[in-house]
């Protein structure tokens, strides 16, 4: 194919968006599937790693592959309007293709807890943003209700089309490594990507498009684990705001993915996310705090002598670009240095 179409056309024989919808689509997926071996190697010895760039999607997140079929699936039905809850990317990616299609969009986010850059986009696009006096949790029930009393879409991951979108992931890797990989690693907030991904790994493997599926690792922040702890948080804390959730929306069916494909979900505490942040950035890879904790959590199960990756071939999910939350960098800095527009002073700092 001489241009990529989007996922919705690229997979369509595998997702179950009506076959006579036409795609609302800013041509998401596609996604690098970058390695990473200079990472491998102070993790590991002897393994491959690859690291799926999901900050490259049109709105800078892999929200974008969920929303471009829940959308399209909302406007084959006649929706003309859609809500979410959201810590941030959710709201980008859903007023993105609600104005491509047409629609109106609402967004419930709480308040003070969400990046700049992801606001900006919501913004951006013309979503009707409303902060609330309380949590993401708080804002999900609220939006779940309303969906029920008003003509409005539901476009959280509680929608199952945004599962379908989502899994298109799991497609590319193995169509990229011409096989599934031994691990996936991933950040867990909501838990909606790790069961989408679980299921498009079944399915591919299903239809004898993979040969085996991985095994999942799915890595919650530790003020924000209610999926290790066994009950929900309920006032969740992390720097990683994208995975600052206490209630997943899909913690049961992230917990089944886990267990079938006997990996685990465990918890990694701020200081472990933003060092992995920081490493990640070394290695040319820019993204938001949230988005290292999987591979941040890779690292941890290896050192504390839990993982044998001797052999193996991993990917870890890299979910959304660093442009999305700018003050997590401008505030972990240092001083920038100012000179006079002189070479010798340029030559001096520079030694």
């Amino acid at each position: 194919m001489s241009s990529w179409p989007g996922i919705i056309a690229y997979y369509r024989e595998h997702l179950k968006v009506d076959h006579r919808a036409t795609p609302i689509t800013l041509l998401e997926g596609n996604t690098p599937l970058i390695p990473a071996p200079r990472l491998a190697a102070e993790i590991a010895p002897g393994f491959d790693l690859f690291l799926k760039y999901e900050g490259l999607n049109p709105t800078g997140s892999f929200k974008d592959r969920g929303m471009t079929a829940a959308i399209t699936q909302a406007a084959f039905e006649g929706a003309r309007a859609t809500i979410c809850a959201s810590t941030g990317n959710t709201a980008a990616a859903a007023a993105a293709y609600s104005s491509r299609a047409g629609m109106r969009c609402f967004v419930l986010v709480p308040e003070g807890k969400v990046a700049a850059g992801k606001i900006a986009g919501a913004l951006a696009y013309g979503a009707e943003v409303i902060q609330i006096k309380g949590s993401f949790d708080d804002a999900l029930t609220m939006v779940r209700e309303i969906s029920e009393k008003r003509p409005v879409a539901l476009v959280n991951s509680l929608n199952p089309y945004r599962l379908e979108g989502q899994k298109t992931a799991a497609f590319e890797i193995c169509d990229s490594l011409g096989r599934a990989p031994d691990w996936l690693c991933l950040p867990v907030g909501n838990a909606g990507n790790i069961s989408a991904y679980w299921m498009g790994f079944c399915e591919y493997h299903a239809n004898g498009k993979a040969a085996a599926r991985p095994r999942m690792l799915g890595a919650q922040a530790a003020g924000a684990a209610p999926l290790v702890l066994g009950h929900p948080v309920e006032n969740p804390e992390t720097v990683a705001t994208a995975i600052r959730i206490g209630r997943p929306a899909r913690g049961e069916q992230a917990l089944q993915a886990a267990e079938e494909s006997n990996g685990r979900i465990i918890a990694v505490t701020d200081d472990e996310i933003l060092t992995m942040w920081r490493r990640l950035a070394r290695e040319g890879i820019f993204v938001e705090p949230a988005s290292a904790a999987g591979v941040a959590g890779l690292a941890k199960e290896s050192r504390e002598g839990r993982l044998n990756l001797s052999g193996a071939t991993v990917v870890a999910v890299v979910t959304g670009h660093g442009l999305k939350d700018p003050d997590a960098v401008i505030q972990r800095a240092p001083e920038m240095k100012i000179i006079p527009a002189e070479v010798e002073a340029l030559d001096k700092l520079i030694g």
